[in-house]
C-alpha cells in the first residue's frame, strides 16, 4: 500500500513504518478494502500525514475514526468533503468557533483542509472505517500507529497546542508531555455531550491562537 504523506514526516517516521505491526497492519487493511467498500478512498488513509507538514505543526486535533457514509470522509478528522452536509459534531464545532471568535458568518463547506494546511494535524485514531459502519476497524493496529504519531509529537515538538474533545481523546493524549505543549480539553462536540453543557463555551480556538501568539508562532485562521 502506498503511504502517501508529506516528506517531512518519513524521517520521523521511518523506523515505525519498519516494525512488523506495521507491516502487518497495511496487509490488514489492503485486505479489508479489497472485500468490502471502505472509507476513505486508499490514497486519502494519510491524508493528515499529507497535508500538515511535520515542519509546520502547531496544533493537533484527534478524533476516533473517519465518517463511514459515501462520500464523506476526506482522511481528516472530522472533516467532510465539499458539497457533503455539514455533519451534527461539525457545526457544532462551526457554532463554537463563531462564538468565541466573534465570527458573522457560518462555514458552508465542512472541509477542513485549510486548517491541515496551516499546521492543523488533523488525526483520527484509527484512519480507515467499513461503509456504513462506525468504528469497524478498531480491532485494528491502527491506535499502536497513531499512539507513535502522537507520541513522537509530544517529545520532538515544543509548544504545540493538543485539542483533546471527549473521553475517547482525553485517553489518547495521556502521554503527552504537559510541560511542553498546551493541552486543551472538553466534552466531544458530538449533540449529545454539547447538549449537556460539556462542548459550548470552552474557547479552544481563542486560547490556542494566544498560546501560539505568544510562543512567536503563526496564528491559526479558522
Amino acid at each position: 500500500m502506498l503511504i502517501d504523506i508529506d516528506a517531512s514526516w518519513q524521517p520521523i517516521l521511518s523506523k515505525e513504518f519498519q516494525k512488523p505491526y506495521f507491516h502487518n497492519l497495511m496487509q490488514a487493511v489492503d485486505d479489508e478494502y479489497k472485500k468490502t467498500i471502505c472509507y476513505p478512498p486508499k490514497e486519502l488513509i494519510f491524508a493528515a500525514l499529507k497535508q500538515c507538514s511535520f515542519d509546520d505543526l502547531k496544533v493537533v486535533i484527534i478524533g476516533q475514526d473517519p465518517y463511514h457514509g459515501q462520500g464523506e470522509a476526506n482522511g481528516l478528522c472530522f472533516s467532510i468533503n465539499d458539497c457533503v452536509k455539514i455533519p451534527p459534531s461539525l457545526r457544532n464545532i462551526f457554532r463554537e468557533l463563531n462564538d468565541d471568535l466573534g465570527l458573522l458568518f457560518m462555514p458552508t463547506s465542512g472541509n477542513l483542509e485549510s486548517w491541515a494546511r496551516q499546521g492543523v494535524l488533523l488525526l483520527n485514531a484509527t484512519l480507515t472505517v467499513k461503509k456504513d459502519l462506525p468504528n469497524s476497524h478498531k480491532h485494528l493496529a491502527w491506535n499502536v500507529f497513531t499512539d507513535a504519531v502522537i507520541e513522537i509529537i509530544s517529545k520532538e515538538k515544543t509548544n504545540i497546542v493538543f485539542l483533546l474533545w471527549g473521553s475517547f481523546a482525553h485517553k489518547k493524549g495521556l502521554k503527552i508531555d504537559r510541560n511542553k505543549h498546551l493541552v486543551l480539553e472538553c466534552g466531544h462536540p458530538s449533540p449529545m455531550s454539547a447538549n449537556q453543557g460539556k462542548w459550548f463555551g470552552n474557547k479552544h480556538f481563542s486560547k490556542t491562537n494566544s498560546y501560539l501568539n505568544a510562543n512567536n508562532k503563526p496564528i491559526i485562521n479558522w
